[in-house]
């Protein structure tokens, strides 16, 4: 199955054949986020990135289970392959998707992550991962299983998406000018560690709020808190850049 677009429609095509034996999944970046591709080295370039499709290896990757409230007011459950996020990042990808792109991806989500962050106001936030339980005032819980989100942040630069665990960044109650200052690393993946912010990684992962936060799941805003995470280890199969192994007649394995 060949997705062609972004990290929404990689999302929405890995939640349909998740769990269907003998289906790949290979990706054709055309969208504005793009994490997912650069994740895997996936090539942007669209003859680079079918001479994946068709001849690439093949990875096993986890995949997150996600139940929610969803915005009727109604429990939903949908899916994740890459990067969820609760807080902040569910406002900035609703602004995101709903304003212009021309600029591209990396600009589109710097600009609507700065407009956000302006009015955004940090509330008191439960979150437990596993058997550890955190309470306080958050800007936002980012639960992921690849490195990077908001196209091109490298919020979890240690994330493994085959490990059968989450990382799970709880970022505290930074300020503007925290942000300011530390954007530039995150870009980078140098900005762990971090006065207030801390790193865990976990199976089961669930956060809640008094007032009910969004959240975001590869980029897409499907609902609110409260909300809760399960690694579904080795869930998709994924053609990503390599040879296929010896022996599979021509068919990665």
């Amino acid at each position: 199955m060949v997705a062609v677009g972004g990290d929404g429609t990689v999302n929405e095509v890995a939640s349909g054949i998740i769990g269907i034996g003998g289906v790949e999944l290979a990706v054709i970046p055309r969208g504005t986020g793009v994490d997912f591709a650069r994740m895997y080295g996936i090539p942007g370039k669209l003859d680079a990135a079918i001479e994946v499709a068709v001849r690439g290896a093949t990875r096993e990757i986890d995949a997150g289970r996600v139940g929610y409230r969803a915005w009727s007011g109604e429990a939903a459950e949908g899916w994740f392959v890459n990067a969820a996020g609760v807080g902040m990042s569910g406002a900035v990808a609703k602004r995101t998707n709903e304003s212009s792109k021309a600029l591209g991806g990396k600009i589109s989500y710097l600009w609507s992550t700065l407009a956000v962050f302006a009015r955004w106001r940090n509330t008191e936030v439960r979150v437990s991962v596993d058997d550890e339980i955190r309470e306080g005032r958050m800007h936002e819980v980012v639960v992921a299983n690849g490195r990077y989100l908001g196209g091109g942040m490298m919020l979890t630069p240690e994330a493994e998406p085959d490990d059968g665990l989450f990382d799970v960044l709880l970022i505290g109650d930074i300020t503007k000018a925290d942000l300011v200052r530390t954007l530039p690393k995150i870009y980078r993946g140098t900005h762990l560690p971090h006065p207030k912010a801390e790193l865990l990684r976990g199976r089961t992962v669930s956060v809640d709020a008094d007032v009910p936060l969004p959240i975001q799941l590869d980029g897409e805003q499907p609902g609110t808190t409260p909300v809760r995470f399960e690694v579904v280890p080795k869930a998709l199969r994924l053609r990503v850049p390599g040879r296929p192994a010896a022996g599979a007649g021509g068919r990665a394995t």
